[in-house]
């Protein structure tokens, strides 16, 4: 099986690196193409064996399995580059959530499926979503929850979650990195604490946290209860937090709602 990656960007280059550095994909096995070929040959020079094409069509005639990591506005570009020399056996894989599978698949006679990554993947943790079309065969669906298995738990979400789970999975590294930053300064602010030091105990926490959570000793509620002792220090915290936080993250899911209905009115395949 031969993989092609068209975008050597943030993403792009997780996912080649991730894929590789786990034996997911064998080097040899996989192409990679960016525009600007100079982006490319920086991931070849990490991974001598892999191969870079000189166009689109190039990639698209060496790839049994081809995702497309770009930019959505970029997607019309390269669809309408491609069009006409497809196979109904090679598949297509997005990973952006506002161009729809359905979308992908009237504009072409391919295999179609949505994964979307997470930055955590490059920990080889974290959580693929998937969002399959209707023509992919099961050889292709096993093939690619077998994958990126080495690398995240692949979770299947349907079309109209995909916005709200993108946020948790995907965007939700950034923004609880927000968070804590502001955590950690707080710390500073009201107590004291020195910037690299909350910053270490912080990291640390989380951790011990995630490997709370991964090894299933406890869920979030059961530690809540477990730290929390009546009358103690952890309850007066909390009880700032419910006060405070009010409809923050009602405020944030609203937000990516909406930007996401606005990118897909100029999605045009």
């Amino acid at each position: 099986m031969k993989w092609g990656i068209i975008g050597t960007g943030n993403m792009g280059s997780m996912l080649t690196t991730s894929l590789i550095e786990s034996g997911a994909v064998a080097e040899e096995k996989l192409t990679i193409f960016n525009r600007t070929r100079s982006k490319a040959e920086v991931l070849q020079e990490s991974f001598p064996n892999i191969n870079i094409a000189e166009n689109l069509s190039s990639i698209q005639s060496e790839s049994d399995i081809l995702f497309i990591c770009v930019k959505p506005h970029h997607y019309k570009e390269i669809i309408d580059t491609l069009d006409g020399s497809w196979s109904e056996n090679q598949c297509l894989v997005s990973i952006t959530s506002p161009v729809a599978v359905d979308q992908l698949e009237e504009a072409t006679p391919c295999q179609v499926v949505r994964i979307v990554p997470s930055i955590t993947n490059h920990a080889w943790a974290g959580v693929s979503l998937f969002t399959f079309g209707s023509r992919i065969n099961e050889k292709n669906r096993q093939l690619l929850k077998t994958t990126f298995q080495h690398i995240s738990t692949p979770i299947e979400v349907e079309e109209e979650h995909i916005r709200v789970a993108s946020d948790i999975v995907s965007c939700g590294p950034a923004f609880i990195s927000y968070l804590l930053s502001q955590w950690i300064a707080a710390a500073g602010d009201v107590a004291g604490l020195p910037q690299q030091k909350a910053t270490a105990l912080t990291e640390n926490m989380m951790v011990g946290l995630g490997e709370l959570l991964a090894k299933k000793i406890m869920t979030l509620e059961e530690l809540m209860e477990k730290v929390t002792v009546k009358g103690g220090v952890t309850g007066e915290g909390l009880q700032a937090l419910e006060d405070h936080i009010g409809l923050l993250f009602h405020r944030m899911f609203e937000a990516t709602q909406a930007k996401h209905k606005e990118d897909k009115k100029h999605i045009d395949l």
